[in-house]
């Protein structure tokens, strides 16, 4: 078995609309093959495979805009290539709103709820 065959992508996202004191979605993902409940998987499937590092944190010295994108939050966990991630997303600033954009098709599309 080579290194790749265990490089495996398996995913569960978890999206609270109004923030995680509310209700939740929950859909899961596999990539290679594309597979699982979230509706646009091949497509999030494409996006995650074209992006060398989409869980990282943001970085700490990064000045942010001070906007604000919604209660929204999102976690991401599982595996991507074969690693254990632990992954949320909010969009409390302009940096967290990048870094959720970035992720769509995974992350759903979330405004000003």
């Amino acid at each position: 078995m080579t290194v790749l065959a265990t490089a495996v992508t398996v995913l569960t996202v978890t999206f609270w609309p109004q923030g995680l004191d509310g209700h939740s979605d929950r859909w899961t993902v596999r990539c290679g093959p594309a597979g699982g409940s979230l509706p646009a998987r091949i497509a999030a499937c494409r996006k995650l495979n074209s992006l060398s590092a989409p869980f990282a944190p943001i970085r700490k010295d990064l000045v942010c805009t001070e906007i604000y994108g919604g209660p929204a939050v999102a976690r991401v966990t599982g595996r991507f290539r074969g690693q254990r991630i632990w992954a949320e997303f909010r969009r409390r600033d302009g940096c967290e709103i990048g870094r959720w954009e970035r992720l769509r098709p995974l992350l759903p599309p979330a405004g000003n709820t």
